[in-house]
C-alpha cells in the first residue's frame, strides 16, 4: 500500500467530505463546474485506498455529505423565519439531511466495492451502481433529487443534452467524464482512453451551444413578484400592502395576454374571493390571470393554482399533489399536533391534503399549460406524468423560504432543467424571486432579482417539437445501467467460479 492508501482512514474521510463540499460549488448560485469535475475525480484515489467493503462505504457517505451540507446549506432556513421556535432544530436539520441523503452514496460505494475486484471494474461498478443509488434518491420516499450531478452543468450548453438523456442520463456521463480520468491516475493504465468521455462531452458542448431558439409566439406574458418576506406574508399589517402591489403591477401599461402571481398570493380562502377576483379582474382588463391561492373542502385544505379567464371567471383550479413533507404536511401530523409540531406551511395537524396529481389546464391562446406549484418542478418525473403535451410549463413558488442565499438559485436552475427536458416555455412566479420566463432551450428571457418588488414582461416562445427526454423518460438510462448491473453481477459469479 502506497501513497494515500498509507493514511490513516478518518484522515481520508476528511479528504472526501472536502472534496464534496469543494464540488458543490458547482451548484447555482457559483457555477464552477470545474471543481465539481475536479472533486468527482478526486474519488478513485479514495475509493481504490479502501481495503475493505465498509471503508469504501465510508469515503463515499463522507464526500456525498460534504456534497450535501454545502449544496444544501439553505435547508436552514426556514427553521430561522420563527427562530424562537424552530431555531434550534437548524444544525440538526442540515446535519441530519446532508448525512442522510448520502446514505445512498455510501451503500453505493459498498456495493461497487463489493461487485469486483480489480481497480478498473471496481470504477466500472461504481459508475453503475452509484447511478442507480441516484436514481433512487430522486424516487424513494417521495424523492429528493435536488444538488444532483446534472445540476452542475445549469449555465454550460451542455444543458442541451437533458432533451436527449434527461438528468439521470447527464449525471451517468458526468461520472464517466470525470471518474474515468481519476481512475487512469491511479491505476496508470488506458490513461488517454479514459479522456473519451470529456472529449465527448467537449464536443457535445460546441454542437449545443449552436442550438437556434424558437420563435416567439406575439403572446405577452406578465410575472408578478411583491416580495413579501416569510415573517411579513402574513402579517395583517403587511398582507394589503402586497396584494396593492400585485392589483398595481396587474394593472400596468401595456396590457399583457397573461399574468401570473406567486404561491399563495391572495391572502384570503379561494371559496370566499369573490370580491377579491372582482378586483383582480378589474386590475387586468381582459387578460387571464394565474394566482396562488388556498382552498378547503370539508375538513381538507389544499396549496393551490387558479385561472381567472379574460372575463374575471374561475376558470380552473389545479391542487398541488406532491407535497412537502415536514413543510406542507406531517407524516403522523395529528399525533405530532398534540406536541406542537406541524409543516411549516401547514395550517394544523397533518397540514395540505394532496391533489389528484398532474394535469394540465387550459389558458386559452396559450394552449393548455402543466401547472407546478413551488416544490414540484424539482422533480422531472412529476412533468413526464401529465396526461399530454403542454405548450407551457407554469410555475408559482414561494422561495422566501429559501433565503436569499443559494437555495432560490438552485431553485430556478432547476426550473430550467424542466424547460429543456420538455422542449417547452417556462413561466414562474416567485414570491420574492427569481421570477423568470425561461425558453424551451432553457435560457432566461425575463427575469425580477432575487429580494425585489415589480414585475416583468416577455413574448412567450414557442414550444419545440416533442423531445426524446419527454417520449421516454428515465426509462432508457434506468434500463441501460439495469443491464450494465446484471452483466457485472455475472462477471462477478464467473470469475468466482473459477476460483
Amino acid at each position: 500500500m502506497t501513497g494515500i492508501g498509507r493514511w490513516p482512514l478518518w484522515r481520508r474521510l476528511g479528504l472526501a467530505a472536502g472534496a464534496g463540499a469543494l464540488g458543490a460549488l458547482g451548484l447555482a448560485p457559483f457555477g464552477l463546474w470545474p471543481l465539481a469535475l475536479l472533486a468527482l475525480a478526486a474519488l478513485p484515489a479514495l475509493y481504490l485506498s479502501a481495503g475493505r467493503g465498509r471503508d469504501a462505504a465510508l469515503i463515499g457517505w463522507a464526500f456525498a455529505t460534504g456534497w450535501f451540507a454545502n449544496g444544501l446549506s439553505w435547508i436552514v432556513e426556514p427553521f430561522l423565519v420563527e427562530p424562537e421556535v424552530y431555531g434550534w432544530m437548524a444544525p440538526f436539520a442540515l446535519v441530519l439531511m446532508a448525512g442522510g441523503l448520502a446514505l445512498f452514496w455510501g451503500a453505493a460505494f459498498w456495493g461497487g466495492f463489493r461487485a469486483a475486484s480489480r481497480p478498473g471494474a471496481r470504477i466500472a461498478a461504481l459508475i453503475v451502481v452509484l447511478s442507480l443509488a441516484e436514481f433512487g434518491r430522486a424516487y424513494l420516499l417521495t424523492g429528493f433529487p435536488w444538488a444532483a450531478l446534472a445540476q452542475v452543468w445549469t449555465a454550460t450548453p451542455l444543458l442541451q443534452l437533458l432533451a436527449w438523456i434527461g438528468p439521470q442520463g447527464l449525471a451517468l456521463t458526468t461520472l464517466l467524464a470525470a471518474l474515468l480520468p481519476g481512475a487512469a491516475l491511479v491505476t496508470r493504465r488506458h490513461r488517454l482512453l479514459s479522456l473519451l468521455p470529456l472529449a465527448l462531452l467537449g464536443l457535445a458542448a460546441l454542437a449545443c451551444a449552436r442550438l437556434p431558439e424558437p420563435a416567439l409566439t406575439g403572446h405577452t406574458v406578465r410575472v408578478v413578484q411583491p416580495n413579501a418576506r416569510q415573517d411579513q406574508k402574513w402579517d395583517p399589517q403587511w398582507m394589503p400592502v402586497f396584494f396593492r402591489r400585485q392589483i398595481e403591477y396587474t394593472a400596468a401599461d401595456p396590457r399583457p395576454d397573461l399574468v401570473v402571481w406567486p404561491e399563495s398570493s391572495v391572502p384570503v380562502w379561494l371559496e370566499e374571493a369573490g370580491p377579491t377576483f372582482a378586483r383582480i379582474a378589474e386590475a387586468a382588463r381582459g387578460a387571464d390571470v394565474v394566482l396562488g391561492i388556498q382552498r378547503y373542502e370539508d375538513l381538507r385544505i389544499y396549496n393551490s393554482l387558479a385561472h381567472l379567464d379574460g372575463n374575471g371567471r374561475l376558470a380552473g383550479v389545479y391542487d398541488k399533489h406532491h407535497l412537502v413533507p415536514f413543510g406542507e404536511y406531517m407524516p403522523l401530523g395529528d399525533i405530532a399536533d398534540r406536541f406542537g409540531l406541524h409543516g411549516f406551511a401547514a395550517q394544523a395537524g397533518q397540514g395540505y391534503s394532496p391533489g389528484p396529481g398532474a394535469e394540465l389546464m387550459g389558458l386559452g391562446d396559450f394552449g393548455p399549460a402543466l401547472p407546478l406549484i413551488c416544490y414540484e418542478a424539482v422533480f422531472p418525473q412529476d412533468v413526464n406524468a401529465a396526461p399530454g403535451r403542454p405548450r407551457l410549463l407554469l410555475q408559482i413558488t414561494n422561495d422566501a423560504w429559501f433565503g436569499t442565499r443559494s437555495g432560490p438559485y438552485q431553485h430556478l436552475a432547476q426550473a430550467r432543467m424542466r424547460a429543456v427536458e420538455q422542449g417547452v416555455p417556462m413561466v414562474r412566479a416567485a414570491n420574492t424571486g427569481i421570477s423568470a420566463v425561461i425558453s424551451p432551450r432553457g435560457r432566461i428571457l425575463t427575469e425580477l432579482p432575487l429580494g425585489e418588488a415589480g414585475y416583468a414582461d416577455a413574448l412567450l416562445p414557442q414550444p419545440l417539437a416533442p423531445t426524446l427526454y419527454a417520449r421516454t423518460g428515465d426509462w432508457p438510462v434506468f434500463g441501460l445501467l439495469v443491464l450494465a448491473a446484471l452483466a457485472l453481477w455475472a462477471l462477478r459469479r464467473r470469475g468466482l467460479s473459477r476460483k
